[in-house]
Formats: structure tokens, sequence, C-alpha cells
């Protein structure tokens, strides 16, 4: 299995910690029955949702008063194998990595055999709702999104 920003797939699963399930709904897929290409980037918004959530992120973006927040600047999904009406699939979200004002996140479907069925990576840039610029993390807010990998070394 080759994917341009995975190095060594069972070094990268590994690192995953946070999962959010889904089961796959009739309306999510198409004519010849498997789930349809476009539903797994709904379902990577679910789990980012849920993960940022989870450190404490999409209370304050959520907030009218607040003048940050997050943007997708890009996503892509890759597709290992095919996922069909009713399955669970459990999708696994990590930092990959932290820029200044960026996260490079990473996504991993697992079915209920635990086989991998896409994976995917996408940017989120912090901006300001004024500018439309990019809006620097805080220390703080870098150590949260530190990816586990870095805080084991």
């Amino acid at each position: 299995m080759k994917i341009s920003y995975i190095e060594d797939f069972e070094a990268w699963q590994k690192e995953f910690t946070f999962s959010y399930p889904v089961k796959v709904r009739f309306s999510e897929t198409d004519l010849f029955g498997h789930l349809n290409n476009t539903v797994p980037f709904v379902y990577f918004e679910q789990a980012r949702i849920e993960y940022l959530k989870s450190l404490g992120f999409m209370q304050d973006w959520v907030n009218p008063s607040n003048e940050t927040i997050p943007v997708v600047a890009n996503l892509q999904c890759d597709y290992l194998k095919q996922v069909f009406f009713d399955e669970d699939i459990n999708v696994f979200v990590k930092a990959n990595s932290v820029g200044n004002s960026s996260v490079d996140i990473h996504y991993l479907g697992l079915n209920r055999k635990n086989v991998p069925v896409f994976v995917g990576r996408g940017t989120m840039v912090q901006i300001s709702k004024t500018t439309g610029k990019g809006v620097a993390w805080t220390d703080s807010e870098k150590e949260q999104l530190r990816p586990t990998e870095q805080l084991q070394k």
C-alpha cells in the first residue's frame, strides 16, 4: 500500500488515539450498493469536529464573539476497500503536524474487522473572521495539537 503522506503504515496507524464511530446509511450508498466516494469527507468532518471538541477548540470557535474560526484548506481521501450499507466504520483522527496557524490532520477508517477501508489527510487553518488571514496558534494550543509521537520523544 503506497500512500504519499504515510511512510510506514503500521507505525502511522499506531499513533491514533481518538476515534468516532459511524454507521453507513442507505442514503450514503450509490447505485452499486457501496459507499459513495464523497461520503468519507463527511465522516472526516464529523470525526474532526468531535476530535477538536475533545481538545477544547470548538467551544471557542462557535462563540460569536470569538475572533478566530477554522477553515479547511485542502482535503484528500485514498480508498482502500469497498464499504457497504449498514457497515460500522471507526474513523480515527490525529494531528500529524502543527504549523504556525495550520494543522495537518490525518484520518483512518477501519471496518468491524479493523481492516483499513480509507485514509485521508487535510490542512486546517485558524483564521481571523475579520481579515481572513491566518492567526497563529498559542503555545498552549500548539501543545494540545502536538502529535502523540512528538509527545513521546
